[in-house]
């Protein structure tokens, strides 16, 4: 598992991409497809009335649940702002304010035709000025302080053996496309995207003014360099190990490594407060691109240089730059149009400001009584979890000692910060909106890189209040849930117990248990990576997880031949199967002593419990997005995400009268039964 922590939040988060409308009922019977068994096929029972009339719209490479919250959460924030323009209270120097700029800027786009490609002018003749290695090394540092991640990456984290301390990390990057696998794969599929890369590298320095000739040369010469960065770097299984990017070394050290690379005026010239020591997650990488550095001459940095200052400005610059970003995300996505501007306006604002977009949001759409009940589903589902670790057979007691421990110095953070980020220093002006994104930028990576030494603030948090999605973060032990996700179908003040423990509660449970999944369990009550299992305990838990690794490793989308990687999703299917056992028993947990539930459309309790956890998830997605996410995501894809955990639960076969055989039901010697 990686240790920066944007890193770690993509690992650990619920989901991988954003979700859903509210619908009349809770659990609406027309999503349906009774006449698949549901012990059979419980994703397809669940959801296949609504798969078969629910299109992907067009601007979309999957469209579901998540999707359609998502886009809804869009029109709330789109709704803040127009009434922060319009609202005279609003103070010109307040945080709405600034986001409305923002915002506004992002959508001149005649202003932003108007500049075509002079927002980058500057770095690119910074670029082409080159003619040393100095130069060379100089500007990887501008770049990378200006968040163009070329070559590798630079951020901050709390030290993974001392907590306690926040510390400078780097780890390998620079590459165009989405994974090393992409370069180093040899299946036509990987072929055919390979070339489609390099065409588009092509067209957009095209667009950069220069001749197709030297564009297919320079192009060829990015792919030549990427491929090479992408051979010497960690496989995304190898990083789920937080032991293989853990290595703690001094800047003396690493200088005697890595001997061509200036790292003292590299740090300086990012603004790196002096320090000692840092994390290297991939030693063997920088080796590689220490050499790299006098191999690859100059005239060949210059292109890949250019490359990537115009590919991470392609998004915010002329229709010309958007629509080539655009054509090649279709390659991996298979999305057929972009999405509106305003949307897509949205979601810088909500990246570069969402702290005080959220703030606004949170004022309109988070009310107190939400975060109550939420936080009263978290001590119900934390209490449930201690009582399974205490009776467990598999696990020893000392083990058992520390694991009851950790989860009880877990943080639950529930909706929104009790303390705003202060944007006072972002200038943001209405004069253009490339240098507002730039310099939002800037402020995020100083904002981060100016930890480095601080005390660790306890109280930050990794997502803004209005995102649809949930984290574990295992260096501070915490669990947080924005206020973006607090509402249908994961949870709804107007839905029975049953519903919202199956949504919201499997999705807290899902949370708490990623502490104990293969990775979260390597971590202590205080964050710190440390052994504390005993021997034993350790491959009993192994053993039983790797039951899941197979079970997912023969799952597969779009053909036969296109696999789900079980050793990639393996946290996230732990914490799937491990976070919808706990909720369940926790849904049992609130029954007793109240008269039982009568059944609702036919279907009891538990059999709500199970659909509101099916319905979450229901997805439909194009061919392209689900052959990249199971090449780059450590989230299973949605019917599997369903279908898995529910196959290896007792409760759930005595839900729906399932029997040994039922495709639903695993045989006891492959059922894999953890927490």
């Amino acid at each position: 598992m990686p240790i920066s922590l944007s890193r770690i939040l993509a690992a650990l988060s619920l989901l991988a991409a954003p979700a859903l409308a509210q619908q009349s009922k809770p659990l609406d019977p027309t999503n349906l497809d009774t006449e698949c068994p549901a012990c059979d096929d419980f994703y397809h029972f669940a959801n296949g009335g609504w798969a078969k009339r629910t299109p992907i719209p067009a601007a979309y490479a999957s469209w579901g649940s998540f999707n359609e919250l998502y886009d809804r959460n869009q029109t709330a924030l789109r709704a803040v702002l127009a009434d922060a323009a319009k609202d005279p209270s609003v103070q010109a120097t307040s945080p709405i304010r600034k986001v409305g700029t923002f915002y506004a800027t992002c959508m001149d786009t005649t202003a932003i035709e108007h500049a075509r490609a002079r927002p980058i002018a500057r770095p690119l003749a910074q670029i082409r000025a080159m003619s040393t290695q100095a130069h060379l090394q100089a500007e990887i540092a501008r770049l990378h302080a200006a968040t163009v991640h070329v070559v590798f990456a630079l951020n901050s984290t709390q030290d993974p053996k001392n907590t306690t301390r926040v510390i400078a990390d780097v780890s390998q990057g620079g590459l165009g496309l989405p994974d090393r696998d992409y370069y180093t794969r040899a299946d036509t599929g990987a072929a055919r995207i390979r070339a489609a890369y390099v065409a588009h590298v092509e067209r957009t320095l095209v667009l950069l003014g220069f001749t197709p000739q030297r564009a297919r040369r320079d192009a060829a010469t990015v792919m030549r360099i990427e491929t090479r960065l992408a051979a010497a770097q960690m496989t995304l299984v190898e990083q789920r190990d937080p032991n293989n990017v853990t290595h703690i070394t001094t800047v003396a050290d690493l200088q005697m490594s890595t001997p061509t690379f200036q790292w003292r005026r590299y740090l300086a010239g990012t603004s790196v407060p002096a320090i000692v020591d840092l994390n290297v997650q991939q030693p063997a990488y920088f080796r590689t691109v220490d050499s790299m550095l006098t191999q690859v001459p100059i005239a060949d940095w210059k292109p890949y240089l250019r490359w990537h200052v115009a590919n991470d400005a392609s998004p915010f610059l002329d229709q010309r730059f958007v629509n080539e970003n655009f054509r090649f995300q279709q390659v991996l996505t298979g999305a057929k149009e972009l999405r509106p501007r305003w949307k897509r306006c949205i979601d810088y604002a909500d990246g570069s400001l969402g702290e005080a977009l959220g703030q606004a949001y949170v004022a309109k759409h988070f009310m107190p009584d939400a975060k109550r009940r939420a936080l009263e589903m978290v001590r119900n589902i934390e209490a449930v979890m201690k009582e399974r670790i205490g009776t467990l057979a598999w696990m020893g007691d000392s083990t058992r000692t520390q694991a009851h421990a950790k989860l009880a110095t877990f943080v639950d953070k529930i909706g929104y910060p009790d303390r705003w980020r202060d944007y006072s220093s972002v200038r943001i002006t209405p004069e253009g909106f490339f240098g507002n994104i730039e310099r939002a930028s800037e402020f995020e990576f100083q904002r981060q890189l100016a930890k480095v030494g601080q005390p660790v603030d306890r109280m930050e948090w990794g997502m803004s209040p209005p995102t649809v999605n949930a984290y574990y973060n295992p260096l501070m032990n915490e669990i947080v849930f924005p206020a973006g996700i607090m509402q249908p179908p994961f949870f709804d003040p107007a839905a029975d117990d049953a519903v919202n423990y199956g949504g919201m509660g499997a999705v807290i449970g899902h949370e708490i248990s990623h502490g104990f999944d293969d990775q979260g369990r390597q971590f202590d009550a205080q964050g710190n990576l440390r052994d504390w299992w005993t021997k034993d305990d350790a491959a009993a838990f192994t053993k039983r997880a790797t039951l899941v690794v197979n079970e997912f490793n023969a799952f597969t989308v779009v053909d036969t031949a296109t696999h789900v990687n079980g050793q990639l999703t393996l946290g996230e299917n732990l914490a799937d199967l491990a976070g919808l056992t706990i909720a369940y028993h926790a849904f049992e947990t609130s029954l007793e002593g109240k008269p039982r539930p009568a059944n609702i459309d036919g279907f009891t309790p538990e059999q709500r419990f199970f659909l509101a956890w099916a319905q979450v998830w229901r997805t439909n997605a194009r061919p392209e997005a689900e052959r990249t996410q199971v090449l780059t995501d450590p989230h299973a894809p949605a019917r599997w995400r369903v279908n898995g955990p529910v196959a290896n639960m007792p409760e759930f076969a005595k839900a729906w009268s399932c029997k040994a055989g039922d495709r639903m039901v695993r045989a006891d010697d492959i059922r894999a039964q953890i927490w």
